[in-house]
């Protein structure tokens, strides 16, 4: 599967939750998808989706799913223990893995070499693989939760640029967080 077919998916488990997703083509994908004011769609900060998910996810009581990719989570490794640790209930964290950097021209990252899974679930997450799982069951649990979903390389070219400034976009979301 494409990732612009996973977040296609993703999206029919999405109500009201507030959604942070990975810069370059995830977020202009989901913002030709479902755009919504409870997207926040990264501009940049490679590495940083799941850090600011946990912020929103400890500051609020709404859901939070993060859309996160294989190369920016190898950026902040150090945010699965730190999540981990700080065990927000209200937190899922989506993990696109397409072994692909796939905004820059989709070379390879080390995620061939280290499974990301077993990274998360050794450091405590409850770690789901995407196959057979009722994802908006997931989301709705009292946990913080993470989820591999294994996809195959590739960007969906068709996509449009986001039409809107990176203060548009914060100030629509953070409208919605204020809800």
């Amino acid at each position: 599967m494409k990732r612009y077919d996973a977040i296609k998916e993703i999206m029919k488990s999405i109500d009201d939750e507030l959604i942070v997703c990975n810069i370059g083509f995830p977020s202009r994908e989901l913002y030709a998808i479902k755009d919504r004011n409870e997207n926040f769609y990264m501009i940049g900060s490679m590495g940083l989706v799941s850090s600011i998910g946990l912020g929103l996810a400890i500051s609020q009581d709404k859901k939070v799913v993060v859309i996160d990719g294989d190369g920016s989570l190898l950026m902040n490794l150090g945010s699965i223990v730190t999540i981990s640790k700080q065990k927000p209930k209200n937190l899922t964290w989506i993990l696109l893995n397409n072994g692909a950097y796939g905004s820059t021209g989709n070379q390879d990252t080390y995620a061939r070499y280290v499974d990301l899974f077993e990274i998360a679930k050794s450091s405590g997450l409850k770690s789901f693989e995407y196959e057979n799982i009722n994802l908006k069951e997931i989301i709705n649990l009292d946990e913080n939760t993470f989820i591999n979903f294994k996809i195959d390389k590739g960007n969906n070219e068709s996509v449009k640029i986001i039409p809107l400034s990176p203060i548009e976009i914060k100030n629509r979301f953070m409208k919605s967080v204020l809800k």
